[in-house]
């Protein structure tokens, strides 16, 4: 599905609304009270229903009769939409779930990405290659701006699944879109991150030699490295909590001692 104009009243609506359901903070099966949301919110209740029209589609929240609107249990959402996987992502309340999120992604990754490069090898065409360089040399004029890192790794990616030349295949952009920017805004971000274009590089080289096995195991080791950036962040930020909490306890300590 394409996703929606995020513009003006009704786009804000949309995107506060699935916020807060995706937070929690609007609980799986809570009826909405639409005059309260309408007042809180400052809207029309003809755009509050058009907003929640947009969610319904979605699969998070329909309406009947006797009941009214309500949120749809999570198992009916449609969680690889697009604007659903970027609502997760910006919308991440704590670490925690936004690494869970991450490593999903990761997973749907190791599954897609490699048998697609094998068909781009295969079926590449000289357009396709001039988009898979242009991406490539951003990504090494990308200094330290991490913006602009995060613009050529997708647009790389992106490349790679336009020269399968498969419709359906190039539609995952928009599930790995997503959830790939958010993850290459923290590792772009962070301190001692490994240089992306030497394997993005030999993902290209296999592709423009249309060698479909050398393709695959190159996209492997660039996902392998992807893993390994992911799993520093996990250690990191797992030796911050470890900090925290030691200061916490001297300074209890501290206190007592006083």
């Amino acid at each position: 599905m394409t996703p929606y104009a995020r513009r003006g009243v009704h786009g804000q609506t949309v995107e506060l609304l699935a916020r807060r359901i995706l937070g929690g903070e609007i609980a799986e099966g809570a009826t909405l009270d639409l005059v309260a949301l309408q007042s809180e919110l400052d809207v029309s209740l003809t755009a509050l229903r058009e907003s929640l029209k947009v969610l319904a589609a979605k699969g998070m929240v329909d309406a009947r009769q006797r009941r009214g609107t309500f949120v749809r249990p999570r198992a009916e959402w449609n969680l690889l939409d697009a604007d659903v996987l970027r609502w997760q992502f910006e919308g991440a309340s704590t670490s925690e779930s936004d690494r869970a999120l991450l490593h999903n992604l990761a997973e749907v990754r190791a599954i897609i990405e490699p048998a697609a490069v094998r068909l781009a090898a295969q079926r590449r065409t000289d357009a396709d290659l001039a988009a898979l360089d242009g991406a490539l040399d951003a990504m090494g004029e990308q200094g330290s701006d991490a913006a602009h890192a995060v613009e050529a790794d997708l647009a790389f990616h992106r490349a790679l699944l336009a020269a399968t030349h498969n419709e359906l295949l190039e539609r995952m952009e928009m599930v790995i879109e997503s959830g790939l920017a958010h993850r290459d805004r923290i590792v772009h971000s962070a301190p001692h991150s490994e240089d992306p274009v030497p394997a993005h590089r030999a993902v290209l080289d296999a592709v423009r030699d249309r060698d479909p096995q050398a393709a695959e195991a190159a996209m492997r080791a660039l996902l392998d490295q992807a893993g390994r950036d992911l799993d520093r962040l996990d250690d990191s930020e797992e030796e911050g909590s470890h900090v925290d909490s030691a200061q916490d306890s001297e300074e209890t300590e501290g206190s007592r001692s006083q």
